[in-house]
């Protein structure tokens, strides 16, 4: 999705299913905190604005985005959660070191969705500079945690 097409906290909130029973894991990265602490707080806002109840988020902290597939791993194996919300930000570098990144950390979560038969959303923004990861985060561009509890909740009424 091109986000200079489309805000990422843009929906029609009245087509959302309430997720007063849904329980959500939410694993964040502590690399790039302030744009991954600004997502965090978009997705919990959101989640709760469609009914989910504070007492069903869990939120765990992981060092950085490639540890995003373990830390989402821990929480899908749980049956007390219905779907997961992985939360980073990956800004390319002058290395390799971005694509080895982004590409791991893309199909670790895949992975972990599959082997669980659960949601893991997908909700790490991969840019090439720290403004556009800001405007990505709760700036011009919207907040991709808004899109990804949406997708989250989304997900989770498929299944129910």
């Amino acid at each position: 999705m091109a986000t200079l097409l489309k805000n990422l906290s843009d929906y029609d909130f009245s087509k959302i299913p309430n997720a007063k029973k849904m329980r959500f894991g939410i694993v964040v990265s502590e690399w790039n905190d302030q744009i991954t602490m600004a997502l965090c707080k978009g997705a919990v806002e959101t989640l709760m604005a469609h009914g989910a109840n504070e007492g069903n988020i869990e939120i765990i902290y992981v060092p950085g985005s490639f540890e995003l597939s373990y830390g989402s791993q821990i929480l899908a194996q749980r049956a007390d959660i219905d779907a997961v919300i992985a939360l980073g930000c990956v800004i390319q570098g002058e290395t390799r070191h971005f694509d080895f990144i982004c590409q791991g950390v893309a199909q670790g979560i895949t992975s972990v969705s599959l082997k669980y038969n659960k949601p893991v959303i997908f909700g790490v923004l991969t840019t090439n500079t720290q403004q556009q990861a800001l405007d990505r985060a709760g700036g011009k561009h919207g907040n991709k945690g808004i899109e990804a509890a949406v997708t989250a909740i989304k997900m989770v009424a498929l299944t129910q």
